[in-house]
């Protein structure tokens, strides 16, 4: 099985978010409010859509599809795609990460490549460690602190400065998981960095994004998002604007936030009227930058894809390198075969709205939660 999980990109400081009840197939009842199992795959797949098919036969077919593409690295993909002379912007860049990887390969074909982090030493050797490869490459690095709206609000302003239109916008950065916190407006950090600034940030600059449509192509957004969006019951809209330390646990608080990236991209896809693509995705269980921050780490021992040492445990999950984690953001962002799957979420580089759980595969949900967002960040988010 795969899971991408707690191991995405970076994206700001070790942040976290809610009460995860899970089932235990052992046990065959659920485990107490907030004790943290490996979700059983059972569980998992009755969230898909009602279906009741044993999911060890859903997941794990992915699984086996995606062994048969561990070649199928993130130059690989960029191989196959049309020509990336546009300007892209990627968030959640440090080195290590499958953001970074992504902004790598697309550096060798863009004419701009736009790299972000909170950390501006952090950007700068991103850049220079990307020049030393491609000294031609255009690089253009920019502070963006997602859990910020201020600072989120600053750095739109920055890129609806720039001379040029912004093609793809690939929504990369996440936080890590921790110790309940709030952001300094007040929301749980992970749903913050995840999903509350990035929806800020899209809005913000989707004017930027408009600009670049012309007869012959359609903006993109890409939100990479994860399969353990399946591993929780959906999201609590009750605590998007209003966090409960009482109903927070790292792993429910991830599930939650990748939930909201899907539900984003559905939305988003909806509301544009094909002004703009829209896609989420799922990587693949990778071992980052973010794997071995405190939080993040201990979470994924708990529930035993790390062992002891902090490395990957492979008994317990098949593991993706960084460039063949990052393949599919590349796909989402540049493969025209999807142009007309707008919405759709992706795993190993192909449509796979079959493994969206029925909370992210509702129409309502996703209505609901750009509703409630609009609300948080006090404005409309409308084409």
């Amino acid at each position: 099985m795969e899971i991408q999980s707690i191991i995405d990109d970076d994206g700001n400081a070790e942040h976290t978010q809610q009460n995860f009840i899970i089932f235990d197939d052992s046990k065959g009842s659920l485990t107490e409010p907030g004790k943290l199992e490996v979700p059983p795959l059972s569980t998992a797949v009755k969230r898909l859509r009602g279906r009741d098919e044993d999911a060890m036969g859903v997941w794990m077919e992915g699984a086996r599809a995606a062994e048969c593409h561990l070649e199928w690295e993130a130059f690989k993909a960029a191989a196959g795609m049309v020509n990336f002379q546009l300007p892209v912007l990627i968030t959640g860049t440090s080195i290590n990460g499958i953001g970074f990887e992504a902004a790598r390969v697309i550096a060798k074909y863009a004419n701009l490549v736009i790299i972000t982090g909170y950390s501006a030493e952090r950007l700068k050797l991103s850049e220079e460690t990307i020049k030393k490869e491609f000294p031609s490459a255009n690089i253009r690095p920019l502070v963006l602190d997602l859990s910020s709206l201020a600072a989120v609000r600053r750095a739109a302003a920055e890129v609806n400065a720039y001379a040029e239109p912004i093609h793809i916008l690939i929504n990369n950065a996440a936080a890590s998981g921790g110790p309940f916190e709030l952001s300094v407006d007040g929301f749980e950090l992970q749903m913050a960095t995840d999903h509350i600034g990035p929806f800020l940030f899209t809005k913000l600059i989707a004017p930027k994004l408009l600009a670049s449509a012309t007869a012959t192509f359609t903006p993109r957004v890409v939100f990479v998002a994860s399969m353990t969006h399946a591993f929780g019951p959906g999201i609590d809209f009750s605590t998007v604007a209003h966090p409960d330390p009482a109903k927070y646990h790292p792993m429910g608080a991830y599930s939650q936030a990748k939930s909201a990236n899907i539900l984003m991209a559905i939305e988003l896809s909806k509301r544009a009227h094909g002004k703009i693509n829209a896609y989420s995705l799922h990587p693949g269980s990778i071992f980052t930058n973010i794997t071995q921050k405190p939080g993040r780490r201990a979470a994924l021992q708990e529930i035993g894809f790390l062992g002891a040492d902090g490395q990957p445990n492979s008994e317990k999950t098949e593991w993706k390198t960084i460039p063949q984690g990052a393949a599919t953001t590349v796909a989402a962002a540049f493969d025209t075969r999807i142009e007309d799957k707008s919405g759709a979420y992706l795993d190993d580089g192909t449509e796979a709205n079959a493994k969206l759980a029925a909370h992210c595969a509702d129409p309502e949900n996703a209505e609901k939660l750009w509703t409630i967002t609009e609300q948080i960040i006090g404005e409309p988010f409308t084409f």
